[in-house]
Parts: C-alpha cells; structure tokens; sequence
C-alpha cells in the first residue's frame, strides 16, 4: 500500500454520536440504526440541508415530513443540534500518533449546527490539515463527487488515500473510485487498520 494521505469521518469514527437514539424513539421500537442511516444518507431533506442548501428550520420541517413524525421542528433541531457529544476518549492522541509523513484530513456530512461543534468545540479542527464538510463543499458522501473533490484538492491518486467510516455506503464508494477504504466503529478498531497498512 503507498498510503499518503489518512482521511477519517467524523462522527461514529472520532466523535460520539449521543442523539440518535432520541429520533429512533420517535421512529418506534422496531427502528434501528442500520435502517436508520440508508434512509439517512439518500434524503432529501438531509442532502439539502448538509450541502448549505437548506437553513435549519427548513430542514427539521422537512426532515419530520419525510419521516411522518409529528414532532415539533423547535424540539427535533434541539435534539439534533447536540448529537455529537464529545470525542470518543483516546481519539485525538490516536490522529496525533501518525506520523507527519502522512496528510491527515477529514471528509464529514455535516452542516452548521454540528461543524462548529466538532471542529472548534472539540478541537478536531487543529488535528487535521485538512478539512473537507459537505455543508462547505456541497458534495455529500456517499457521492462520488465528494471523494473525487479530495482527490482533485490533495493533488494524489485515490489509491494514495486510507479511508476510514464507520457507515459501510460510504466505504463501498471510497472503494469504487479507487480509495482504500475501511469501516472502524471504534478508536480500537481504527488504530488496527492504521497498524495493518503501515500507518503506526
């Protein structure tokens, strides 16, 4: 592998996500994750609003139409608003380890109420050279175009970048442009596959 650039998602990979079960309560006991996210990932709403399309409000009244819930928008944004709660413990020092012969970046579906949240009130900003958020760029994974956009602004080969996510969709497409890509769910899991290419 001729690994150059360590490129990670953001929440699920680095950063806690600690509102999902709040819209999963709502959705009913049989609702899950893994059905949750597919439906996530390809909305209208949610690609609106993390391409900078869409504000807010618009958004969570979107969002609860898509998915017949009769919430009120005011309560789901404030849920939403603080699903990432913190970095997963060890995170951090694990991104500082890799040595500086590798560029480290970071490619999020994000949006304006999580971004500044991460990126300052987490301090991930600091740890990447590189920061490339949907709401931003308006590419949104799992598109090709948001991995391409990487690639062209890095000026390397898709084979050149380890990805990391912790949603399969998004690692499947890494794949198929050429990235080495791969799901971690854990700081663990993620200091095993940077071990495993030659990263630590």
């Amino acid at each position: 592998m001729n690994i150059r650039v360590v490129l990670f998602d953001v929440g699920g990979v680095l950063v806690e996500l600690g509102g999902v079960e709040a819209l999963l309560g709502w959705l009913g006991p049989s609702a899950t994750v893994e059905q949750l996210w597919p439906v996530w990932l390809h909305s209208p709403a949610v690609r609106a609003f993390e391409t900078g399309r869409s504000e807010p409000m618009a958004f969570a009244t979107a969002i609860l139409a898509e998915l017949k819930l009769q919430i009120a928008p005011e309560v789901f944004l404030e849920s939403f608003a603080a699903w990432p709660t913190r970095p997963f413990p060890g995170a951090l020092e694990l991104v500082a380890s890799i040595p500086p012969t590798y560029r480290r970046a970071l490619l999020s579906n994000s949006n304006i109420l999580h971004w500044p949240r991460v990126i300052d009130g987490m301090r991930l900003g600091s740890s990447f050279e590189y920061q490339f958020s949907s709401h931003l760029t308006g590419k949104i994974k799992p598109d090709a175009e948001a991995f391409e956009h990487v690639v062209q602004i890095l000026g390397c080969e898709p084979s050149e970048v380890l990805f990391l996510d912790d949603n399969l969709l998004n690692v499947q497409a890494a794949r198929a442009i050429g990235m080495s890509s791969q799901r971690v769910r854990s700081v663990e899991q993620t200091r095993q596959v940077l071990q495993q290419a030659g990263v630590l």
